[in-house]
């Protein structure tokens, strides 16, 4: 076996390396759809142009998942910063323009209106839409998704602060998971009601919902069977949840709210020794 003059490598070695670049589009793409989306952005996209051109094949780009990657690593602060953003921003329009259409879930945080008026003009057959901690979302690009991707049935706005109730009202009528963080609680539960019929998955965390609110959601979305998540929903006792949920026979699980706020954060009382008895007491543990 001879070696390269000034190379070091054998011939053997450079017809290996020779076949890998002159694969067929066929066999990359077999191999690349063995990848998941981190694999394939962190090292098959780079190897050289050939590969590079199979990672944009429409038939890779039908997924864009970074949610996997943001849920295994610690909070970091540099998530937050328009750099991060604009990374975030742009790698979701380039598999939204090599998606050709076919792209139908996106999973991601940090995002902004940028990319999401984008993935509303291209991706038509959209259905699950999580884009959870994305302060910069708006309801300006939720009106947008509501009126072009009408195949959407599951979505995660929690934690994006500026998705108001005028985007659950302009969202169809066809959801079947809903994750939110509501500002009001029961303006937000009204419109789930009324416009959510098909819900069978619903998390509703942190909010000041009301037994009211509760009771609206219960009454208007009958088909939640799967899950109801009301953690951090503090103005709601055991016997609210249970009164509301009495109609839901085939509910399977309903998280409830899980630890005690005193009642002062969420009501300015008139007096203050009745501010000090309830946080000395915690009268409201014994609210059932």
């Amino acid at each position: 076996m001879e070696c390269k003059e000034g190379t070091g490598e054998t011939d053997a070695e450079s017809v290996l390396i020779s076949d890998w670049a002159e694969l067929t589009h066929e066999c990359l793409l077999n191999i690349l759809s063995r990848f998941t989306f981190e694999q394939r952005w962190t090292g098959p996209m780079f190897v050289c142009k050939p590969w590079l051109n199979a990672c944009k094949d429409p038939s890779l780009n039908s997924v864009f998942d970074l949610e996997t990657r943001f849920d295994s690593s610690s909070e970091s602060t540099r998530w937050w910063t328009p750099e991060f953003e604009r990374r975030i921003d742009s790698m979701l329009r380039s598999v939204i323009t090599w998606s050709n259409g076919n792209l139908t879930q996106i999973l991601t945080r940090h995002c902004s209106d940028l990319s999401l008026n984008f993935a509303a003009q291209r991706c038509p057959n959209l259905q699950v839409l999580s884009i959870k901690s994305s302060p910069r979302v708006t309801d300006a690009s939720m009106a947008q998704i509501a009126y072009h991707c009408r195949n959407l049935k599951q979505l995660d706005i929690s934690y994006c602060y500026e998705i108001s109730h005028e985007s659950l009202s302009l969202i169809g009528r066809n959801y079947e998971y809903l994750n939110a963080c509501p500002q009001d609680g029961d303006t937000e539960a009204a419109v789930i009601a009324k416009f959510m019929p098909q819900l069978e998955h619903l998390e509703i965390r942190f909010s000041k919902l009301s037994a009211k609110g509760l009771g609206s959601i219960c009454e208007g979305c009958s088909q939640l069977e799967e899950h109801l998540d009301l953690s951090g929903c503090a103005n709601l006792t055991s016997r609210d949840i249970l009164n509301a949920t009495s109609n839901l026979k085939d509910l399977k699980e309903v998280k409830k709210p899980n630890f005690y706020i005193p009642r002062s954060v969420f009501h300015t009382e008139r007096y203050g020794h009745w501010r000090l008895y309830d946080e000395r007491f915690q009268t409201d543990v014994f609210r059932i």
